[in-house]
């Protein structure tokens, strides 16, 4: 049985995806040419944090929308080549292997700028009950 909160989470990352994400874990579409697979959700014992890691896997020049999350992300590359981009930071190049630290609010994008599939390994820690994805201009 899921969780309300998980469900909530789901329903409003939903909205504002266009498409809803697998709450089993099975990878689906929520844009042209980037899956995602949830991994884990977790309570981290404090009153209000819980932790979620997620699989996401970019087509070959598929960029992330402009967005942000209401707590930090480190973002771990499995394979390929990515560009992130950070606001109010120089875009940077990480392969197979290099992580990245994303404060949390900060608006950002990442790019598969290889010719292959690329996948990272996000890990997000957050607020509970608030969406983990909000989109930006």
């Amino acid at each position: 049985m899921y969780r309300p909160l998980f469900l909530a989470t789901a329903v409003v990352f939903a909205s504002l995806t266009g498409l809803a994400q697998a709450a089993d874990g099975n990878a689906t579409s929520w844009q042209k040419g980037l899956s995602r697979t949830d991994l884990l959700r977790q309570d981290l014992g404090a009153a209000d944090r819980e932790v979620i890691q997620a699989r996401i896997d970019f087509d070959a020049g598929v960029s992330a929308p402009r967005h942000a999350h209401p707590g930090v992300e480190v973002a771990y590359v499995i394979s390929g080549t990515f560009e992130y981009r950070l606001e109010g930071q120089a875009p940077v190049t990480l392969k197979a292997g290099d992580s990245l630290f994303i404060p949390a609010g900060v608006a950002h994008e990442a790019k598969n700028i290889g010719n292959e599939k690329a996948s990272e390994l996000a890990t997000y820690i957050v607020p509970k009950g608030e969406p983990l994805l909000i989109l930006k201009p």
